[in-house]
C-alpha cells in the first residue's frame, strides 16, 4: 500500500531533481549522467510503458522511452529539435499544489498545479496529472501529463 506521505516525498524528490539538474548545468557538471539517473530513479521505463506528455512538447507530444524523456529534460537531441532542455532552464524551486491524491493499493493518482520558480521571474504555473506505481518498494511514475493552463 502507498501512503500519502510517500507521494508527497516523491513529489519533493522530483522537484529537487529538477532544481539539481538546473544547478548542475549552470555549474558545468555532468548533466547527462544526472538526468539519466533522475529518469531511472523516478520513471518506470525499465519495467513498463511510461506515458509522458511533457509541458513544452508540441511537435513530438508524447515521450514513451528514456531517450525521448532525456531529450526533453536536457535537450541536444536532433531527433527532438523542439527540446531546449526543460530541466536546465535555471529553476531554483518547484512547488506542488495537489488538487487531489487518490491511492489504490500499489498506485497513486495525483492532479493539480506545480509551479516552477526562477529568480527575478514570474513563476511558471503548470497543470499536471501523474500516476505513481510502487515497483520493488519504490514509487515510480508510469503516467506524467503536464501542460500549460488554458488561455482565454
Amino acid at each position: 500500500m502507498i501512503t500519502k506521505e510517500e507521494v508527497l516525498k516523491f513529489q519533493d524528490d522530483w522537484g529537487n531533481g529538477i532544481i539539481s539538474m538546473s544547478n548542475t548545468f549552470k555549474n558545468g557538471g555532468d548533466i547527462l549522467a544526472e538526468a539519466k539517473a533522475f529518469i531511472s530513479t523516478l520513471y518506470a521505463y525499465e519495467t513498463e510503458l511510461v506515458l509522458f506528455k511533457p509541458t513544452l512538447a508540441a511537435d513530438t507530444q508524447f515521450r514513451l522511452d528514456k531517450v525521448a524523456a532525456l531529450s526533453y529534460f536536457v535537450g541536444g537531441n536532433s531527433d527532438y529539435s523542439e527540446d531546449s532542455g526543460f530541466a536546465i532552464k535555471g529553476w531554483n524551486a518547484v512547488r506542488w499544489e495537489n488538487a487531489g491524491v487518490k491511492i489504490m493499493e500499489d498506485c497513486a493518482i495525483c492532479m493539480g498545479n506545480y509551479f516552477f520558480c526562477m529568480e527575478n521571474e514570474e513563476d511558471l504555473k503548470v497543470e499536471y496529472t501523474i500516476v505513481l506505481k510502487k515497483i520493488d518498494g519504490k514509487l515510480k511514475m508510469i503516467l506524467h501529463d503536464s501542460h500549460l493552463p488554458y488561455q482565454k
